[in-house]
């Protein structure tokens, strides 16, 4: 016969093992749900909001970016088109497309980071005008024309004289 202390242990084990399989079940079914699907809200043809399930990709496979809400570097290659620009030979920079009709522009020339912004021109779509600066005194300006947000080409002027054909993108 088993006296009160050691009936108590044996119940006290039996609720121990009951509740430790109900909470990993619990968490084996939650762990489930939570990674099978999730919910989002949609809005139907009559203006009805409705919930429709989507299965969640598989772990370790990146998201999309939203197209075109990113802001996106890009390589700048400047070309000599001029005699003052031959002694410097190709320069490269970049441009940062904001995304928003405004961008970061930075070049390294002669030893010197000019840093500026381009700007489309209003009421034109892929049209715009880049300027910079460096803390030497040197500056530039140069016009372009973008085919896609990822491409396009202009000229550029430098304070010394030097022009340069400017290709942006890859």
């Amino acid at each position: 016969m088993l006296d009160e202390s050691e009936r108590e242990i044996i119940i006290m084990n039996k609720r121990t093992h009951i509740f430790g399989r109900r909470t990993s079940m619990g968490l084996v079914v939650a762990t489930y749900i939570i990674s099978a699907c999730y919910v989002v809200p949609t809005t139907g043809t009559d203006g009805t909001v409705q919930y429709s399930h989507y299965p969640l990709p598989p772990a370790g496979t990146p998201l999309p970016v939203p197209a075109g809400a990113t802001p996106a570097t890009l390589t700048v290659r400047l070309y000599p088109s001029n005699e003052q620009a031959t002694h410097t030979g190709v320069v490269s920079g970049s441009v940062t497309n904001m995304m928003t009709g405004k961008g970061r522009f930075v070049v390294n020339y002669l030893g010197e980071v000019l840093s500026g912004e381009a700007t489309r021109v209003s009421n034109e779509e892929k049209r715009g005008v880049a300027s910079a600066y460096s803390s030497g005194g040197m500056y530039m300006s140069c016009e372009y024309q973008m085919n896609t947000p990822h491409q396009g080409a202009g000229t550029c002027s430098f304070a010394n004289g030097a022009k340069y054909q400017m290709h942006i993108g890859n």
